[in-house]
């Protein structure tokens, strides 16, 4: 395999104690690779890799001996102190659960970013960070097929990275295809090592797809422009057959979502995740000013209005905090978490988009309306578990915050 997972790891080597398929799957469904708490684990920087002329991989060690569990494909939630500010981004590991003493991640840098420009520019080797999770269902434990299709766009290669070189591990490439789409040739992440995967084992094949013609892709022999059905129907004449993984860009997963319709694949062999909650842009110019909400007492005589909306207004909630006794009246479509901290209650949080879990807290009383990216499991919301920041109140509730 490539120099990452072998010479520059001095890795103990590969541990196949689970196969993919059909061991894993039933590690993933009982909890044994996602704990239930989902704890800080320190973490040493030991080794930076570049990859591109954007992308580094940072080879992290826990600080305390042992293995660190998790699927092909989840994520974690990484917090660096930047500048004395903890900074929390999701991060899908790159590399394979079966080498479970050292973890990688891949990150591509973001210009005016926040913590991507510190971890490209400032974080080395012997730094130390804390890692939570992991997490998230888009992995192929938790989907065992005959055969795989995973299409993926810049640094949405991260979970492609994962599965292959784990399935390399465990001797389970026996039909996977992997389409990746990039800009240029020089945009193409980790192209050697998956190359080389591919000429050693029959049963991969490596698709690369690059949009620009611009300096450095005259010569470029594989296929041009951007995806579409008909260039994954003549790549993956057997595309209907098999399991789809997608990662990518938004743009990306909103035009690959429609081809893979065109070309016919069931919605329920397609599994999704958007690579975008890994770095968010630092904004540009200060955010339009937000009336104050007034200081708060230790118990609050009445509720604070969120939404400008008088309390008996129709659609409004009331969201009340178990432990502190706070009440907010929330508008229509107003999130517990946006509750939360306007109304001065401090949530832990990391992605806002229902996928991390770091934000999950219990609901004591109510129901509320949830739309969330995997970042909580089906056992969890039975036992009255919810994600704030992708919750909306279904009337009155009661929050064990």
């Amino acid at each position: 395999m490539s120099e990452l997972l072998h010479d520059a790891w001095t890795d103990p080597g590969p541990t196949p104690a689970l196969r993919l398929v059909p061991d894993l799957p039933r590690a993933v469904g009982d909890g044994l690779l996602a704990p239930e708490a989902a704890l800080d684990q320190e973490m040493v920087v030991r080794r930076r890799v570049p990859v591109t002329h954007d992308v580094v991989t940072l080879v992290l060690e826990p600080t305390v001996p042992g293995t660190f569990a998790y699927a092909p494909g989840q994520f974690v939630t990484m917090v660096v102190d930047v500048d004395g500010v903890p900074v929390e981004r999701c991060y899908t590991l790159s590399s394979p659960p079966t080498r479970p003493h050292l973890l990688t991640i891949t990150v591509k840098r973001i210009e005016g970013g926040v913590l991507s420009p510190y971890l490209h520019d400032r974080l080395q080797p012997g730094d130390r960070v804390a890692v939570r999770g992991p997490n998230g269902d888009f992995t192929v434990a938790a989907h065992p097929a005959a055969r795989y299709l995973l299409l993926s766009a810049g640094s949405g290669v991260t979970p492609t990275l994962s599965t292959v070189r784990a399935m390399a591990d465990l001797g389970e490439l026996d039909d996977v295809v992997v389409v990746h789409s990039a800009r240029t040739p020089a945009d193409l992440a980790c192209r050697g090592e998956l190359d080389a995967l591919a000429a050693d084992h029959p049963g991969l094949r490596v698709v690369w797809v690059c949009e620009d013609d611009s300096p450095g892709s005259a010569s470029w022999p594989g296929p041009r422009g951007r995806l579409t059905a008909d260039l994954l129907a003549a790549q993956v004449p057997d595309v209907g057959d098999r399991e789809v993984f997608t990662c990518g860009p938004p743009g990306y997963m909103t035009a690959t979502r429609a081809l893979l319709a065109e070309v016919g694949v069931d919605p329920d062999r397609c599994h999704e995740e958007s690579f975008v909650l890994g770095e968010a842009a630092a904004p540009a110019a200060p955010a339009a000013p937000v009336a104050p909400v007034p200081a708060l007492p230790e118990v609050l005589e009445g509720p604070v209005l969120l939404g400008e909306v008088p309390a008996a207004a129709p659609g409004t909630a009331t969201v009340t905090f178990g432990r502190s006794g706070r009440e907010v009246v929330c508008a229509p479509g107003t999130t517990v978490l946006a509750a939360a901290q306007q109304a001065g209650i401090s949530l832990p949080s990391s992605c806002g988009g229902g996928l991390c879990g770091t934000c999950k807290s219990g609901l004591l009383a109510g129901k509320v309306e949830m739309s969330h990216q995997g970042g909580i499991r089906p056992r969890e919301v039975a036992a009255g578990k919810f994600l704030p920041c992708c919750s909306t109140p279904d009337g009155d509730i009661v929050v064990d915050a």
